[in-house]
């Protein structure tokens, strides 16, 4: 029976309409608890003929059991499994333990839950209702915020169910249903349908005014207060808060129960899975028998038939606190005893471990063997739980600061650095050997890099790094790896000697053992570099490219070192090496579902299509980018959505990024972005005419790193074209910038390095020499990939010849360029070159092609050009982290707008 509640079903009634029709939602049900939350859920599910529901019911003993939540959800869906697409299915099957493999990325999991419950919505609209959700385990809570984030057309319904939105950081942002108490004559209502006898009337006022229309307590207070209680209104408790006077409620009402049903209802309330053959198994070895049952029934506590369920958690609640620990403690065991040591071996160790009185090392061991499990399945954050407590019960001093590293361990991994320092404290205050006091410091390294990359990090990984140099080589060499990653990232803004006081330490390093590895001659040759330049570094650096393109580099090994590696083939103006580690980067990830480290390999990878010309596709990896870091919530600068925007020539979204990269890497310590922003800057005023503008920028770009690599390097050649073309005409900036510039590219002798070099030589020569030089560019430049820099080669050489007064040579080369640049999207570079044509007698001609960008929105202009590429719809809705269905949903809207029938069509 429901009293008022006509807005908050409206709203569920509107819900429902929608998933009929094919749409999808996710709403957040949140109210204090016994407001009538589960009960407006439940009345939901009696309105739902021809949909499919499926329940998730947070408990609070499963928060550490990785995937329990997706358990419950994914479990009725299983014989759909199959048709997930194969690395999907397997990062599924392997996170619920249905298979072995590879710890899955606990992304990629969300994904495959969201093409499972698409799949099974295909034959009829699905309903998924997680109550309690603030105790559902960290990771499905993630998969399953992920999931809600994504749905848009699969008839698919997701509905949480929690006290306050805050519970659940995870689902900030979703729609909100607030549930709060019952006006005061539904109250009444209630109250007088609870109560069974003569009642003071300032009391009933009382009641109906303390309880705020909460529904679970107009029918559970009174029930413990004495006839007199209620008629004269003596002794009316009022110092708790009110989910601890229902509480309270419920445990006077308990403590009227005989001894064996109170501790049949102990049993129930720590046993997690609600399995009514598990509870009787356990209550048989705590002699209890049947009849228990019954006095909880009649007294409304708890129901026992498919699943063992409590009237509310409060009540749940309540009997766990009325018990002593060792009355716990027995009821954890019998469950332990009761549990399939081969079907359910980690609850059956979490409930011995709970058990544990004190200190117990084959209970502590058990723990480890699941945090093992736990990991194998990508479970970090159980497998930290498993660990910590292990540790707690662990009684060998040694051991257990061995177990608390190992816990800290995985609490970073799990991404939860705060609890990771905590197990570091707790590991160092215990009897450590130099290895692991090494790997410690090397720890705390790695927790601060991965919180922020700022300027505190490279120190505290050369520290880590000097302590593993006498106990494990090849560890301490990886780590001066780091230390030199860290402090690029840094750049500028490094605390101490920065990225020289890294190359300094690891020259100093132990050799590597023979034959050296790929990271072995990277640093080897990063180090040289950083120390004695670019001429003793190149021989050594392109061994080391040339090492990760033929050796066998491991998935992890390249998750972890090719953005470096890419970023040493743009020290080396190597752009082929570029394009192969950038493709090898990418898709390994997007194959793994590693979305943590997809942002920084898609940011490389945009850079790559950027300088081939290749804007358009450049442009889908940013749509990629934001969809990944929507999903994940991980942002880093966004260099390449910036690099993307000044090519373009779009200053207004342009000026913005910059603005906001700089902020960002300001707050971040990331150095290495003022390099970055100030060449893309210096790019687009180029592009604009500006070169008074372009000329500061690059100054500040070029100024912000000692060494002149990558952005400060390209920076150089904006600094000569914006010196030579500005009005105070910087001869002498420009001279000692192309000095700068030839240091570099003379030791990489490349095509792309030499082109440039020519280039910007031309820009400071005269008459032949000149000419000579913009010629050598374009020829050279033309034998490279590099369509931007060779577009920009006719454009100033155009230019060069029409102030030479050539006006039909400068026409062919002016016409070139803006051909190119207009193919390509560089629009204000492809303005400028049409001012140059306008001013040699000629009109540039207006290039004609469909914007679909004013067709469609951004997700369909997306979808369409990745179907142009040659995906599928399941390959796309993986890039863009949408299920299948929704896929098809985009397309039919394209087809519609576009006036198509098919997927060809696109083509034109």
């Amino acid at each position: 029976m429901f009293l008022d509640r006509r807005s908050e079903r409206a709203v569920l009634e509107r819900l429902l309409d929608a998933v009929r029709v094919g749409e999808s939602r996710a709403l957040v049900v949140h109210g204090e608890p016994g407001v009538g939350k589960t009960a407006l859920l439940e009345d939901l599910v009696y309105q739902v003929p021809g949909c499919r529901v499926v329940r998730v019911t947070g408990v609070q003993s499963e928060m550490e059991l990785a995937f329990a939540g997706l358990y419950q959800l994914c479990a009725p869906m299983l014989d759909r499994l199959e048709s997930l697409p194969a690395h999907q299915r397997d990062a599924l099957g392997t996170a619920l333990g249905l298979s072995a493999g590879n710890p899955p990325d606990g992304f990629l999991v969300g994904l495959a839950v969201l093409s499972l419950v698409a799949e099974a919505a295909r034959e009829q609209p699905l309903i998924c209702i997680v109550d309690d959700a603030y105790w559902v385990d960290r990771v499905s809570r993630q998969a399953l915020a992920f999931i809600a984030r994504r749905l848009a057309a699969e008839s698919v319904a997701l509905i949480f169910a929690v006290r306050e939105p805050n519970d659940v950081p995870e689902l900030m942002g979703l729609p909100r249903l607030m549930v709060g108490g019952l006006p005061d004559d539904d109250a009444r209502t209630l109250l007088g349908s609870a109560l069974h006898g003569p009642v003071d009337e300032r009391v009933f006022d009382r009641i109906v005014a303390e309880t705020r229309g909460n529904p679970l307590a107009l029918e559970e207070l009174p029930r413990g207060w004495t006839p007199a209680e209620l008629a004269g209104g003596f002794g009316l408790p009022d110092a708790l808060p009110l989910p601890g006077r229902i509480e309270e409620s419920f445990r006077r009402r308990l403590a009227l129960l005989p001894a064996g049903t109170q501790r049949l209802l102990l049993v129930a309330a720590v046993e997690p899975l609600g399995d009514p053959v598990l509870l009787w198994r356990a209550a048989e070895r705590l002699g209890i028998g049947v009849e228990a049952a019954a006095p909880a029934a009649a007294a409304g506590l708890l129901k026992i038939g498919a699943r063992v369920r409590f009237r509310h958690p409060l009540a749940c609640s309540a009997v766990y606190r009325a018990a002593s620990p060792e009355e716990r403690r027995s009821a954890h065991r019998a469950l332990a005893e009761a549990t399939d040591p081969e079907a359910d071996a980690d609850r059956r160790a979490w409930h011995n471990a709970q058990a544990a009185p004190g200190p117990d090392e084959d209970v502590a061991g058990e723990l480890e063997r699941s945090a093992g499990r736990a990991q194998a399945r990508g479970g970090l954050a159980a497998a930290c739980a498993f660990l910590r407590r292990a540790t707690e019960l662990t009684p060998d001093s040694v051991r257990r600061a061995v177990r608390a590293l190992t816990a800290a361990q995985a609490a970073h991994q799990a991404g939860a650095p705060d609890a990771a320092l905590r197990l570091l404290s707790l590991a160092e205050a215990g009897p450590l050997d130099e290895l692991q006091r090494a790997r410690l410091e090397l720890l705390r390294a790695q927790i601060a890099f991965a919180v922020r990359r700022g300027s505190e990090v490279p120190p505290l990984l050369l520290k880590a790094a000097k302590q593993l140099e006498p106990l494990d080589v090849r560890l301490a060499r990886e780590t001066y790896l780091d230390a030199l990653s860290a402090a690029i990232f840094a750049g500028c803004l490094a605390s101490g000697g920065g990225v020289l006081e890294a190359a300094q330490a690891a020259r100093a390093a132990p050799p590597s053992p023979q034959p050296p590895h790929a990271p072995d001659l990277l640093l080897d040759g990063l180090a040289v570099l950083f120390t004695q330049g670019y001429p003793a570094a190149t021989p050594l650096l392109k061994r080391a490219l040339s090492a990760f393109r033929s050796q066998d580099i491991s998935m992890e090994q390249g998750f972890r070192w090719l953005w470096l590696v890419g970023g040493t083939a743009i020290y080396l103006w190597d752009y082929e090496t570029w394009e192969v580690l950038s493709t090898r980067y990418v898709q390994p990830a997007r194959d793994a579902g590693a979305l943590t480290v997809l942002p920084l390999a898609l940011t490389c990878r945009i850079f790559v299509h950027i300088f081939a010309g290749e804007l358009t596709e450049a442009a889908s990896l940013v749509k990629e980018m934001e969809a990944v870091t929507e999903a994940t919530g991980i942002h880093l600068p966004l260099y390449g959505a910036l690099a993307l925007a000044a090519h373009q020539g779009r200053e207004i979204d342009a000026t913005e990024l910059i603005e906001a990269t700089i902020e960002e890497v300001v707050s971040r310590g990331e150095g290495m972005g003022m390099a970055v922003t100030g060449w893309a800057k210096a790019l687009l005023y180029n592009s604009l005419g500006r070169y008074e503008d372009a000329l500061a920028a690059a100054e500040q770009a070029v100024g912000e790193q000692p060494l002149k690599m990558g952005a400060s390097a390209w920076a150089l050649a904006e600094l000569i074209e914006a010196a030579t073309r500005s009005e105070t005409a910087e001869a002498e900036a420009a001279a000692n910038a192309l000095y700068q510039l030839t240091e570099t590219t003379r030791a990489s002798g490349t095509e792309w390095a030499l082109g440039i070099q020519a280039r910007s030589h031309a820009l400071l020569s005269h008459g032949p020499a000149a000419e000579s030089a913009y010629r050598e560019a374009i020829d050279r430049l033309g034998r490279t990939f590099i369509r931007v820099e060779l577009a920009r080669a006719h454009l100033i050489y155009g230019e060069w010849l029409r102030r030479e007064n050539r006006r039909l040579d400068a026409r062919e080369q002016l016409r070139s360029a803006h051909e190119m640049f207009t193919a390509m999207g560089m629009g204000a570079f492809a303005q400028r070159a049409a001012r140059e044509l306008r001013a040699t007698g000629e009109t540039a001609r207006k290039r004609t092609s469909v914007d679909l960008n004013r067709e469609l929105t951004a997700q369909e202009a997306e979808i369409a050009r990745l179907v142009r590429e040659g995906l599928s719809n399941a390959e796309i809705a993986a890039r863009l982290f949408i299920s299948p269905r929704t896929v098809e949903w985009h397309l039919s809207k394209i087809f519609s707008k576009l006036h198509i029938s098919s997927r060809k069509q696109l083509h034109r």
